[in-house]
């Protein structure tokens, strides 16, 4: 039985010039005392590279739990289960602002992070590009402008699976090739005349066509969170997961990390999922010709591994009328992703001026093509002249 990886004792940070509990400030890019301003650098420090695990190995030599004091909430609204510092109070989700949340034992045996993206864009900087992102939107509520700036957005560690993988492609179709045949028809005119006519008509040549390819895929990114909406989550495109740095507690210190809820395996399978996709692509492009149909592949993934990492998000959750929509700004790089209502009203007129224009355009094409004739005028009679009257003699 493989005995895992002890997990170390729980770390504090203390300020070295007052004594204070230090956080991580993510303008400074650096530890922060909150009480006297000193600003201390994160120690990396026989932390090691950042490495990735051989998938077959992952239960064995990965370590456990966070490494600092934690509490575990959950909410029972949207299932995300988030870990915040001892004797935080936490009133309200940090992905759907719900109230419906409940302590929980923290899991000492879940997988710890190998690596993270430290936050490094500002609560502020989030705001002003949600009030920014809110006043650019078209078609929605004039109201909505109101809540430009949501006080309770808040920066959350969530967790991702990153894989690498080789993979070989076995892959086989039908690849066509177009030519183009001379057709003859019957052709009828406004008149009743018939006449023929010859056109071009395109034909397809079709193949068998079957090809290998193997590639090799690293940092594929699969969201283990249940905290973010999946629709969303996919929107996120522009981590820079170069730029990871070897896990440290210290990076944790006055932030909120979320666990995971997609455990590894299954992790793996939606990892393989978008391999797979994009090899179907890939060999696509292979398969050649003017057209293709019938595309089979077959994976084979060799040399598997993960990392567990964190990745920042800040997040804020807001209702309107009674339903929540939520917006995100990458913690990395500021891109932003959010969800917003329609205004049923501005669609509608949108709709009817489109409706009203293309009317418009076929009136103008129509009497073009149909010219009206002009009205012959009549002709003015001749003006018939009186005979001069003559005199008698």
């Amino acid at each position: 039985m493989t005995t895992p990886a002890p997990t170390p004792a729980a770390q504090v940070f203390p300020c070295s010039n007052c004594g204070a509990q230090l956080s991580w400030d993510a303008g400074a890019g650096a530890m922060k005392c909150l009480h006297c301003g000193s600003k201390q650098a994160v120690s990396t420090a026989g932390a090691g590279a950042v490495r990735s695990i051989p998938i077959e190995d992952g239960m064995r030599l990965a370590q456990r739990g966070l490494g600092t004091p934690v509490e575990t909430v959950t909410c029972k609204d949207c299932g995300a289960t988030v870990n915040v510092g001892p004797g935080e109070r936490t009133t309200k989700c940090a992905f759907c602002g719900s109230a419906q949340v409940l302590s929980q034992a923290t899991d000492a045996n879940a997988i710890r992070p190998e690596s993270l993206v430290p936050f490094g864009v500002t609560k502020q900087v989030a705001n002003e590009r949600f009030g920014a992102w809110l006043k650019s939107l078209w078609f929605r509520p004039n109201d909505l402008t109101k809540m430009g700036r949501v006080e309770e957005m808040g920066g959350v560690y969530v967790p991702y699976w990153s894989f690498d993988s080789a993979v070989q492609s076995q892959w086989s179709a039908e690849r066509g090739w177009y030519y183009y045949e001379t057709e003859t028809y019957e052709e009828t005119d406004a008149n009743g005349n018939r006449s023929t006519q010859t056109r071009q008509v395109q034909r397809t040549r079709w193949e068998y066509a079957s090809g290998y390819r193997q590639d090799a895929y690293q940092d594929v990114l699969v969201c283990a969170g249940r905290g973010l909406p999946e629709e969303l989550a996919k929107k996120f495109v522009s981590f820079d997961v170069a730029k990871l740095v070897p896990y440290q507690p210290n990076f944790l210190a006055g932030w909120r990390a979320e666990s995971y809820a997609l455990d590894l395996m299954p992790g793996w399978q939606v990892g393989q999922g978008i391999i797979a996709a994009s090899q179907e692509q890939r060999c696509s492009r292979d398969v050649g010709g003017d057209t293709q149909r019938g595309l089979s592949v077959s994976n084979s993934f060799q040399q598997v591994a993960f990392k567990h990492v964190l990745l920042p998000v800040w997040i804020a959750a807001y209702r309107y009328k009674g339903k929540v929509y939520r917006f995100l700004v990458n913690g990395q790089t500021g891109e932003i992703v959010g969800e917003a209502p329609w205004s049923i009203p501005k669609i509608a007129a949108l709709v009817i001026f489109l409706l009203a224009l293309a009317g418009g355009i076929f009136a103008i094409v129509q009497s073009q093509q149909h010219p009206q004739p002009h009205p012959t005028a009549a002709p003015v009679p001749a003006q018939v002249q009186p005979a001069p009257h003559r005199r008698g003699r």
